[in-house]
């Protein structure tokens, strides 16, 4: 009859260690299931024992290793007074307990049934066939990998793809795209090509099909410019190697929207923060072809304006392909007032608040989300009849992330800025300035009529009403928007600022619809009445562009924000800069 396993041996061996006598140790059967050497020596080896549902790996010396290596079945433990072999020795001694005087015997034992580690653990280890395992590659977590790690290989999902670009600096000109890559567990990572690996790659890689992809390096990645929740960046050259996975099915994942109200856009406003929006869509322009000065090509653009919760409304620009198939789809239904979400859009200021869409943001039209139902409920029930104001720059101007602050930092005269013509060449750039409004020209043209929808000018239409090219629609009412340019003056120079409708409206302190009744009943009231913001000291933070007219370029200094002067704050910033000058000093 064959011999089974001897249940708790493992746990008698190590309740006495040191035995009086081998006469006090019963005989035992254990099997051995792993054999492997101790560190660089063969002197001593590891041996895996398993004596039902225990598991001990203890050290064996040589000499009881050569005899075990030679087996290949189970093996019979016996004391065995002459050796000095110490099995269960070695545990004590890491127990800081010796035992003395005793030994083991390892005989062969046949016919004991072998059992697997996952048997004996309950199923609790990884019981996958060692075929199985050797046929796939060793794929590593996205959540794994770091600049410092070696050569790996991850199994990602392409997510979001962008577009292949081109750039030009002082090295020369290249091409360069980025893809999101999200693996089993979601974790997402950035990969950035270049030149001729952004070629060969831009052809392979397809929205939701699944890689593999090696070869590639990572960094910490740029907080600014990051698109994914990670903190490092992956790029891939001409020698990375990315394999599609085979029989995996394509999807493109749901996306994930951070969105942010309308009326909550301030804080972001020429960060490098991208935000995500959702609004229903009120109004949508014609393609304009629009030329890019770097290269000189014409490239489609089309605006959008949508609206939300917050009761405000915003301009989004849609560039490329987005301008011509999802602009002319909106543009068909514009009248059922669809929702539109977007994911990652730049926030810029033209005309106070504008979005725009980049090579990596994401539209969804008539989305099925919470946000997107919720919407349209308070669309259907109030937002349909309720008023929507545009989003001025006054958001600017209150917003947290600027502050007051703003208004002290860059702060400049403004001899600074007109006395340098090169200001604003490239890009505008942006000041604080604090000065006096000295003049304000009554017989210029100081509003326009504009659509209270999409705040655009509109024309008389035939008949009754006005036309807005924007929004593409008669209707009954406009309303009247400050474009006016005024003299400011300051200790050391006086320049002409653009001034548009959340400006004037501080400066002057009525609306333009206001002061066209006011001119229209009284003229001398009317001239009075631009008399009195004459000499009023402001803050303003500006920007200076150049414009090209009549083949002549002149500087533009336009008022971007506006605050009253705080005295108290005033009064340290001045401080302040007198400290510094005496530290100078």
């Amino acid at each position: 009859m064959a011999e089974s396993i001897t249940h708790g041996a493992i746990s008698s061996i190590l309740s006495n260690l040191s035995p009086d006598s081998s006469t006090s140790l019963p005989e035992i059967v254990i099997q051995v299931l792993d054999l492997k050497p101790v560190g660089n020596t063969n002197s001593r080896y590891t041996v895996l024992i398993v004596t039902k549902c225990e598991v001990v790996s203890p050290a064996l010396d040589a000499e009881v290793k050569t005899e075990v290596k030679l087996e290949d079945t189970g093996i019979v433990l016996k004391p065995k007074v002459e050796t000095d072999v110490k099995s269960a020795a070695h545990i004590s001694e890491e127990r800081k307990v010796k035992a003395e005087g005793t030994g083991i015997d390892l005989k062969p034992k046949v016919e004991t049934e072998a059992k697997s580690a996952a048997q004996i653990m309950g199923g609790r280890v990884n019981a996958a066939p060692v075929a199985r395992m050797a046929m796939t590659k060793r794929v590593h977590p996205l959540v794994s990998l770091n600049p410092y790690q070696g050569s790996w290989t991850i199994k990602v999902r392409l997510t979001n793809k962008g577009n292949l670009r081109t750039y030009k600096n002082a090295r020369g000109e290249g091409c360069v795209f980025n893809v999101e890559l999200t693996d089993e567990d979601g974790t997402q990572i950035q990969a950035t090509m270049f030149n001729e690996a952004a070629k060969k790659f831009y052809t392979i890689f397809e929205l939701g099909k699944t890689y593999y992809i090696s070869k590639g390096t990572l960094r910490v990645a740029n907080k600014q410019f990051r698109t994914v929740p990670n903190d490092y960046e992956m790029t891939l050259n001409e020698n990375s190697v990315v394999e599609e996975v085979a029989g995996e099915e394509s999807f493109v994942p749901e996306t994930k929207y951070n969105f942010v109200k309308i009326d909550q856009l301030g804080p972001y406003v020429n960060g490098r923060e991208l935000v995500d929006v959702i609004g229903i869509v009120q109004s949508v322009s014609n393609t304009l072809s629009i030329r890019r000065k770097s290269n000189n090509e014409e490239i489609p653009k089309r605006e959008i304006t949508i609206a939300d919760d917050s009761e405000k409304t915003v301009t989004i620009s849609l560039w490329n392909d987005a301008a011509t198939t999802v602009g002319q789809e909106l543009q068909d239904s514009v009248d059922s007032a669809p929702i539109v979400a977007f994911k990652s859009l730049k926030v810029g200021e033209f005309q106070g608040v504008s979005l725009s869409m980049i090579s990596r943001s994401i539209v969804a039209v008539n989305p099925d989300t919470p946000e997107a139902k919720k919407l349209r409920s308070w669309y259907d029930t109030e937002g349909k009849g309720t008023s929507m104001a545009s989003i001025g720059s006054s958001v600017i101007s209150n917003s947290s992330k600027l502050g007051p602050r703003s208004f002290y930092s860059d702060r400049v005269f403004l001899s600074q800025i007109v006395d340098d013509p090169s200001l604003g060449q490239d890009k505008p750039v942006f000041f604080s300035v604090k000065t006096y409004v000295s003049f304000i020209k009554p017989d210029q043209a100081m509003w326009y009529r504009a659509c209270k929808v999409c705040n655009k000018k509109v024309t008389e239409a035939i008949g009754s009403g006005y036309w807005c090219e924007g929004c593409q629609k008669n209707d009954a009412e406009s309303s009247l928007r400050y474009i006016m340019v005024a003299k400011a003056t300051d200790l050391k120079a006086e320049a002409w600022l653009s001034v548009f409708n959340e400006q004037a409206e501080r400066i002057i302190g009525c609306s333009a619809d206001e002061l066209e009744k006011i001119k229209l009943d009284d003229e001398q009231q009317y001239q009075s009445r631009l008399k009195e913001p004459l000499w009023v000291p402001h803050l303003f933070r500006v920007s200076v562009a150049q414009n090209e007219y009549q083949y002549e370029k002149r500087q533009r200094i336009t008022v971007r924000a506006q605050a009253p002067v705080d005295w108290e704050a005033e009064s340290k910033y001045l401080l302040e800069e007198i400290a510094k000058l005496k530290a100078s000093s």
